[in-house]
């Protein structure tokens, strides 16, 4: 099926004069995941993240090393997977005509990745589109989210736009990322599968004057709730006849998702100044409504996930797949009322299929749980007042000294990125080497960051703050951040321990205040590694899991949680 995809793409290039075409697996609008997988289409690859190029002879996947081994796996026939640092400077293939579209690359990702040894032919008309001839569904409309739910009107933040505009000398900020007009507007949509994501464009002026770039039908309800009225909704196609009529001046366009498409339409109207849309780091720091919704969002998860984890460990027979066991998971989640859908695809991987760090089973490719084997489970949900994510390895035997001893290196790191002190080091930067440092000791290290933000009911991978080797970006009061290190043996197992976390000022001082409430597996720690204030962490989380948790548990569920104190 790919071969035949890759060949119907290939009998276009003589149309172009291309060499070849590159494929990224972002959309239109740089979501991380969305309805619509060109890149998966033309190389199998169900990844997050990543860039195939196709040739005429040969194929290329760049991803990154959370993916190296799906890679193989889903596209290693038709591809060479190729690490995506090499991505900047390689030398694999040069001197050749790389096709594009322009709407779904930036300027500053052309330059970077393949401008450097290679030319580029912009082709209006998508050719993965083009071969598939598939439609998703972006007409779910968009809807309002109440001021009990945000904690600010969708007014006062316009204010602190125009403030910004005002204040560096902006006459306009143009939009491009539809989680950033979710935030200012206080909106939402359906137009991503775990993240309510209402895909669209905005601009907005320093007089408060703003334009949301949509279809008129996906936006009656903000017209009926008087948000906006129907001129200010701009037809996409019509977008360029709009900005003719707009006075001159300088706008303020996102480096990482304005489009060279759009790049090249406003510059024809506007000065254009690129650099991060100041959106990304109000929208990181929560207010004291949205982290309050983001605890309660929490108490529910975590009820449906210690109702999990009791029921897939005291299973008198292990006779069930890991598509199984997340669908169970997935049950639980829907006894409440106010959950909506996952945050992301379930990572559910036993044995071996746990060190694939972003594995997916399906109804087709999945294997039964062992009782030998430990069991990676990461989840998360979307509730209407909060996202989370989280997750955990459960063992259902005893396990050899070496597992125990890297899961408790594991667990020693994640204690230490929770108990930091945010007075002294505050950013990811810092705080990832300390996450590390246990596995090191012993040569050990995993290949991904340590921590990313999170957003408030929208995505679940949301910066610009992070805790990696990179991040420097300074971790502020009303953060919230993941807290996930873990180790990968390939081909044998595969350790995580995730919870989310937020920052907390009390008496002028900050610190990580965990969010996600569900038991840590203690089947898999070796005692003799944790110190005492190690110890005393795991105590005290478990009696807050417990206090928060148990009031929602049955007589043998709160028994068996008792026992983590």
């Amino acid at each position: 099926m790919i071969k035949k995809r890759i060949n119907k793409l290939r009998e276009l290039f003589n149309n172009y004069g291309i060499d070849g075409y590159v494929v990224p697996k972002n959309d239109e609008f740089f979501s991380e995941y969305s309805c619509k997988n060109r890149l998966k289409f033309i190389s199998n690859f169900t990844g997050s993240a990543g860039y195939a190029v196709i040739l005429k002879k040969k194929n290329y996947l760049f991803v990154d090393g959370r993916y190296t081994i799906q890679a193989g796996i889903e596209s290693g026939k038709e591809f060479e997977i190729v690490d995506y640092f090499k991505i900047t400077n390689t030398h694999i293939f040069k001197n050749l005509n790389l096709g594009i579209d322009p709407k779904i690359f930036t300027s500053d990702q052309v330059k970077k990745f393949f401008l450097k040894n290679n030319r580029i032919t912009v082709i209006s008309k998508n050719l993965i589109d083009y071969i598939s001839k598939t439609q998703s569904k972006t007409d779910h409309p968009f809807y309002s989210l109440d001021k009990k739910i945000t904690g600010e009107t969708y007014i006062q933040r316009i204010s602190k736009i125009s403030n910004y505009l005002k204040k560096q000398g902006f006459d306009y900020l143009f939009i491009t990322a539809p989680e950033n007009i979710a935030w200012l507007l206080n909106i939402r949509g359906k137009d991503n599968p775990t993240s309510p994501i209402p895909n669209c464009n905005l601009l907005i002026n320093k007089e408060k004057e703003f334009y949301l770039i949509a279809k008129q039908k996906k936006s009656k309800k903000l017209i009926k709730e008087k948000k906006l009225k129907k001129k200010q909704i701009i037809e996409p196609k019509y977008l360029f006849n709009f900005l003719k009529n707009l006075k001159k001046g300088k706008i303020l366009v996102d480096e990482k998702t304005c489009s060279l498409f759009l790049e090249n339409l406003l510059e024809k109207r506007f000065k254009l100044v690129k650099k991060e849309d100041p959106i990304y780091l109000l929208k990181s720091i929560k207010n004291k409504t949205e982290i309050k919704n983001m605890i309660n969002a929490h108490i529910i998860d975590g009820v449906a996930l210690t109702k999990f984890i009791y029921w897939i460990k005291n299973k008198k027979k292990l006779n069930l797949t890991e598509f199984d066991a997340q669908n169970k998971l997935e049950k639980i989640r829907r006894m409440s009322s106010k959950y909506l859908y996952p945050s992301f695809n379930t990572i559910a991987g036993s044995g071996k299929n746990g060190a694939i760090i972003h594995y997916r089973a399906t109804k087709n490719k999945t294997k039964f749980l062992k009782k030998n084997e430990i069991f990676l489970c990461d989840s998360g949900g979307q509730y209407k007042f909060g996202t989370t994510d989280v997750t955990r390895t459960i063992s259902f035997s005893s396990q050899s000294k070496k597992i125990k001893d890297i899961y408790t290196n594991v667990l020693k790191g994640h204690i230490a990125v929770a108990e930091t002190d945010l007075n002294k080091k505050n950013t990811g930067k810092i705080i990832d080497i300390d996450a590390r440092k246990f596995l090191k000791k012993d040569g050990l290290d995993y290949n991904h960051g340590t921590g990313h933000g999170v957003g408030f009911f929208l995505n679940v991978h949301e910066g610009p703050q992070g805790i990696s080797k990179f991040n420097k970006v300074k971790i502020q009061k009303g953060m919230i951040l993941s807290n996930e290190p873990g180790y990968y043996a390939k081909n044998k197992f595969g350790i995580r321990i995730e919870n989310l976390v937020y920052v907390k000022e009390v008496n002028g001082k900050v610190f990580f205040e965990n969010l996600t409430l569900a038991p840590i597996e203690k089947d898999l720690i070796n005692p003799k590694l944790l110190t005492n204030k190690e110890k005393n962490y795991l105590f005290n989380y478990h009696l807050k899991v417990y206090s928060k948790i148990s009031p929602f548990l049955n007589k043998k569920e709160k028994k068996w949680l008792a026992s983590f104190i």
